[in-house]
C-alpha cells in the first residue's frame, strides 16, 4: 500500500484505504498504458514516414516513367516486405493499446466515481466528513486523482 495512504490513520477506515489504493493502482495502470500507446503511435508515424520517403527515393523517383518498372523495383527488394509487415504490426499494436487504454480509463474512472458517490458513506462521522478534504487534497497532490467532481 502507498505510504501516503497508510499515513491517513484516523481520517479513513481500512476499507476506504483499500478503495483509495485500488484507484491509485488503476490510475498508474492507465498512465502506463497511455505512455505505451503514445510511444507506439509515434513510432508508427515515424516509421511510415521514413518508409514512404525511402520508397520515393528508391522506387518512385528513379522508375517514374513506368508503373511496371516501379512495381518490379518494389518487388525486387525484400526489405519492402519486412518494412510493410513491421509497419502493419506497429499499426495493429497501436490499435490494441488504444483499446486497452480505453478499457483502463473506464475502469479507473468508474472506481473514482464510485468513491465520489460513496463519500457520504465512507466518511460517516461529522469529524471525518470535515477532514475528508485533506484526503482529497492528498490524492490530488500526490497522484493527480480528482475526487471532488465526477467529470474528468
Amino acid at each position: 500500500m502507498e505510504s501516503s495512504i497508510i499515513m491517513l490513520d484516523e481520517r479513513t477506515d481500512k476499507a476506504t484505504k483499500q478503495m483509495l489504493q485500488k484507484v491509485v493502482e488503476r490510475k498508474q495502470k492507465f498512465d502506463t498504458i497511455t505512455f505505451r500507446h503514445l510511444l507506439v503511435l509515434w513510432t508508427t508515424v515515424f516509421a511510415a514516414f521514413f518508409y514512404i520517403l525511402f520508397l520515393y527515393k528508391t522506387v518512385a523517383a528513379p522508375y517514374s516513367y513506368s508503373f511496371a518498372a516501379m512495381f518490379s523495383a518494389f518487388v525486387d527488394q525484400t526489405f519492402n516486405l519486412y518494412a510493410l509487415v513491421l509497419i502493419g504490426g506497429l499499426y495493429g499494436l497501436m490499435n490494441l493499446l488504444r483499446e486497452k487504454k480505453d478499457k483502463a480509463e473506464k475502469e479507473y474512472h468508474a472506481l473514482r466515481c464510485e468513491i465520489i458517490d460513496k463519500s457520504k458513506d465512507l466518511w460517516k462521522e461529522e469529524e471525518a466528513w470535515k477532514n475528508r478534504h485533506t484526503v482529497f487534497e492528498m490524492m490530488k497532490k500526490n497522484y493527480d486523482i480528482n475526487l471532488y467532481h465526477e467529470n474528468k
